[in-house]
């Protein structure tokens, strides 16, 4: 009997050890998105740069909160040319919009439901949730992984711009993918 009381009290201190507030690691996580480029093909692109925080309780696999920017000069599809368009007022407007914020509310199963701000236009979304579980690195850093995807309309945040093709529809699609993948450290 003590065996097994002992035994139940180590792995409920384990768990308990990945509990509290985590600093997302940057080296370590991404925010991608995807969007239709002339109705055809997908362009894809990334932010590079970002921050966040989240608490987390590995005893209950909850996500109790989330807190995420990102620095909207930082998009990156690859094309430097179009890089600049989307920066400029045309798109995102970064020097008058220079973050973008997620804040989670709740997550219930696997929905994430929070409030994204893009352009001063700030949104309920729905996305998907998926935990990555916990573990211990190299180095003795307790780290929890998360991910979060879905899809937006660009044009609910101001983010409209478009030109019709010759040949039906418009240059850039509507929909929005979006996937993001954070890697937390515990803080001490």
């Amino acid at each position: 009997m003590k065996i097994k009381t002992l035994l139940a009290s180590s792995l409920l201190a384990g768990t308990a050890l990945f509990a509290g507030n985590y600093n997302v690691d940057p080296m370590h996580s991404s925010a991608d998105f995807s969007v239709k480029h002339a109705m055809i093909s997908t362009v894809k692109g990334n932010f590079s740069t970002f921050n966040g925080s989240f608490v987390y309780d590995e005893a209950t696999k909850t996500l109790k909160s989330l807190n995420g920017t990102i620095q909207a000069a930082t998009i990156d599809t690859g094309i430097k040319d179009r890089d600049e368009h989307l920066r400029s007022a045309d798109l995102f407007d970064v020097a008058k919009y220079p973050t973008i914020t997620f804040v989670l509310d709740e997550v219930k199963g696997d929905k994430a439901y929070g409030k994204l701000t893009m352009k001063g236009v700030t949104k309920p979304v729905v996305l998907a949730f998926e935990n990555g579980g916990a573990a211990t690195d190299l180095y003795g850093n307790k780290r929890v992984g998360l991910g979060l995807s879905g899809k937006i309309n660009r044009s609910d945040f101001g983010i409209s711009w478009n030109k019709a093709l010759e040949t039906g529809g418009v240059i850039v699609g509507e929909e929005v993918k979006i996937d993001v993948a954070l890697e937390g450290i515990l803080q001490k």
